[in-house]
């Protein structure tokens, strides 16, 4: 479809001989004499591009573009002027015009601003559907009571720039937890930068969390900054923070507690303002006990703890889970898009997903890729159904052998998890839900091997 374009001229001649231009160019052209009819013609149907005079009767051409920003018209505008001054082109720009050109027009420099101004909307237009694309991939899939919970705690600590400890097993989704909080907080335009502090090796994590100087360190050439540097005015997502050395833990301290960080091999103090989010799978408080985390720290960080379900809590969530997945991964790779049969829903519910969500990611993937049909069978998921079945056959054997106190521990672990996932983690509201101490409820969790959400 040919961009449209709008002219706003109150000069016949301009009109005419710059509608002849950009139509010769392969543009739809269409020319009024006013701001107000360029204010009318827009209410009437979208147009691509603006080219509009600053100097018009009535209504001058800065103020028609400021009713445009207005009532939010989203066409790239052009100013035009013969009495161009620096003035008034720096407040076109801060109004949202792409640029300003100046009278008597030169044909062929006004032809090229045009193009530039399509394609900046082109690439503008563009970006926002591969955004959203991807805000969609990310979702948060799911309408449990317990995801229901999690939307209803990351809105209300997204607006603040409150810490947030995000506590989970591996695949549970907590980097997209750490994403959501920085897409609906005050810091959304600003970067979100991620680190894995499990997958850095411990001599490179504080030159990379901190920069270095040059000369630091054998091969550090130029000077190079840190994540916590490329996050000021944004986000930075520890994830895996357990991991983390106690040396370079008590430097994110010290970044915590002062706003402040020294690049490795440097004397001068650089200033950050960044809002820190880190998660772990790990008992934070029994690794504290053990001398491997800073208890300072953890109270550092764990100003909101958000506790984020296992898969196996929440199986209602499966088949929308899988029927989200398939649709992008019938985009992805072209295929026609599948759908699961009842009997393979059931399968899925009842497998028990050590790997969470990740793992059920990865066996749609599967599906999508190697069941040539469009519907997906209890048979095509076989690979899942034989290993939960082994799994219950197991259950059972282990069951008929089990002595009396054997049996009433595995009732309590199942129903202090249970408790503890409907409660979302949290350790007071389940152990009044139990009836028990809180105290004990620590002491009954340790001894079952059981993480702590906060």
């Amino acid at each position: 479809m040919k961009p449209t374009i709008l002219i706003v001229d109150d000069e016949p001649g301009v009109r005419s001989s710059l509608s002849g231009v950009l139509r010769d160019e392969g543009y739809t052209v269409e020319a009024v004499a006013s701001g107000e009819a360029c204010l009318d013609r827009v209410t009437r149907g979208p147009v691509d591009l603006i080219v509009l005079d600053v100097w018009l009767p009535g209504m001058d051409g800065l103020a028609t573009l400021s009713r445009l920003r207005e009532r939010q018209v989203d066409a790239q505008v052009v100013l035009i002027s013969g009495h161009g001054n620096i003035e008034s082109a720096v407040r076109a720009i801060k109004l949202g015009a792409f640029d300003f050109v100046e009278k008597p027009l030169s044909l062929e420099k006004t032809v090229l601003v045009v193009r530039n101004a399509l394609r900046q909307r082109r690439l503008e237009a563009e970006n926002q559907v591969l955004r959203a694309r991807v805000e969609k991939m990310r979702a948060m899939v799911g309408e449990s009571d317990a995801m229901r919970q999690l939307r209803d705690q990351i809105a209300m600590a997204a607006p603040t720039n409150g810490r947030v400890l995000i506590y989970g097993e591996n695949g549970t989704g907590k980097e997209l937890v750490a994403r959501t909080i920085h897409g609906l907080s005050r810091r959304r335009l600003a970067a979100f930068v991620d680190v894995n502090c499990a997958a850095i090796p411990e001599e490179l994590i504080e030159s990379e969390l901190f920069g270095h100087v040059r000369g630091a360190f054998t091969g550090a050439v130029a000077d190079r900054r840190g994540r916590f540097e490329s996050a000021d005015g944004g986000t930075i997502f520890l994830d895996e923070i357990g991991d983390m050395s106690l040396k370079t833990q008590a430097k994110v301290l010290r970044v915590l507690q002062e706003g402040t960080l020294e690049p490795v091999g440097g004397t001068a103090r650089v200033t950050v303002n960044t809002r820190v989010l880190a998660a772990t799978n790990k008992d934070l408080q029994f690794e504290i006990k053990n001398g491997a985390f800073r208890e300072d720290l953890y109270f550092r960080l764990s100003v909101i703890p958000i506790f984020v379900p296992a898969l196996r809590d929440r199986p209602e969530d499966i088949p929308l889970l899988a029927d989200h997945f398939m649709v992008e991964f019938a985009r992805e790779y072209g295929r026609r898009l599948k759908h699961l049969e009842p009997s393979a829903a059931t399968v899925l519910q009842e497998y028990g997903w050590p790997g969470n969500v990740r793992e059920l990611r990865n066996v749609i993937e599967r599906v999508m890729i190697m069941v040539p049909g469009d519907a997906v069978t209890a048979d095509d998921l076989s690979f899942l159904g034989t290993a939960s079945a082994a799994r219950r056959s197991v259950a059972v054997s282990d069951e008929e052998q089990l002595t009396l106190h054997e049996a009433r521990d595995r009732f309590e672990r199942d129903l202090i998890l249970r408790t503890l996932a409907a409660q979302q983690g949290n350790m007071s509201r389940t152990a009044d839900v139990l009836g028990v101490e809180r105290s004990n409820l620590y002491r009954k969790m340790r001894a079952f091997g059981i993480a702590p959400a906060r």
